[in-house]
C-alpha cells in the first residue's frame, strides 16, 4: 500500500502538466499548447508513423519515454526551443527536477523512469532518436498549420530552425525530409522565418 500511495501522489503532480503553457500554438493560432497535450499529440505521431523510423523500435520504450519525458518542466518550467539564455540553465533545472519529480515514486519505478528521461536526453539509443526526432518535429507540424505565428513573433531566424534540427534525422531521414520541404521551406518563402544567412534562398 506504501507504494500505490507514492504512485497515486506522483500521479496527482503530474496533473500539473496540464498546466505548463509550451511557446508553440495550438492549430487554431489562437493559443497555447501545454505540455499534457503536446506529450498525446507525440505519443499518437509515434505510433502513426513508427513505419519511418531508420531503426527496428521497442515501441513501449517509445511511448514510455514520450509521455514521460517533460515530467521535469513541472517544476523547471519549459524552456523556449530559440531562448538562448535559459537554454544555458536547462540541463540543470530539469536534472534536480528529474531528482525530486522521479523520487516521488517508489525507488525500484522512480529509477527506472528516471533513466528513460536521461536516455531520450542523450539521444544515443534508436528509442530515443526516434522520440527526439517527434519532440522536434510537432512543433514544426503545428507553426506550419499557424503560418508561422510563434516564429514570427520571436523573430526566430531558419538558421536556428535547422541548429535545433540538427539530429531529427537520425531519429528518421523520411520525417526529417517531409518536415523540412513541408514545414520550413514554404515558411521561409512565405517570410514567416527569416533567412538573414541566405542558407535557403531567396524568399518570393
Amino acid at each position: 500500500m506504501d507504494d500505490m500511495k507514492k504512485q497515486f501522489e506522483f500521479l496527482l503532480e503530474l496533473d500539473k502538466e496540464k498546466f505548463i503553457k509550451r511557446h508553440t500554438y495550438r492549430s487554431d493560432g489562437e493559443s497555447f499548447e501545454n505540455d499534457a497535450e503536446h506529450a498525446w499529440h507525440m505519443a499518437v505521431m509515434a505510433i502513426v508513423l513508427s513505419q519511418y523510423s531508420n531503426e527496428k523500435l521497442d515501441m513501449l520504450k517509445v511511448l514510455t519515454m514520450i509521455l514521460f519525458h517533460d515530467v521535469v518542466e513541472i517544476d523547471a518550467g519549459d524552456t523556449y526551443a530559440y531562448d538562448e539564455e535559459a537554454g544555458k540553465t536547462q540541463a540543470q533545472r530539469e536534472a534536480a527536477a528529474a531528482e525530486k519529480l522521479y523520487g516521488l515514486l517508489p525507488a525500484w519505478q522512480g529509477k527506472g523512469l528516471k533513466c528513460l528521461f536521461e536516455e531520450f536526453e542523450a539521444c544515443k539509443t534508436p528509442e530515443a532518436r526516434f522520440a527526439r526526432a517527434l519532440d522536434n518535429i510537432q512543433p514544426l507540424m503545428l507553426n506550419a498549420a499557424t503560418d508561422g505565428r510563434s516564429w514570427a513573433e520571436n523573430g526566430v531566424d531558419v538558421s536556428k530552425v535547422l541548429k535545433r534540427n540538427e539530429k531529427t534525422g537520425l531519429g528518421s531521414e523520411a520525417l526529417w525530409k517531409y518536415a523540412y520541404e513541408n514545414f520550413i521551406e514554404p515558411n521561409v518563402r512565405k517570410g514567416h522565418l527569416t533567412d538573414n544567412e541566405g542558407l535557403m534562398y531567396n524568399k518570393e
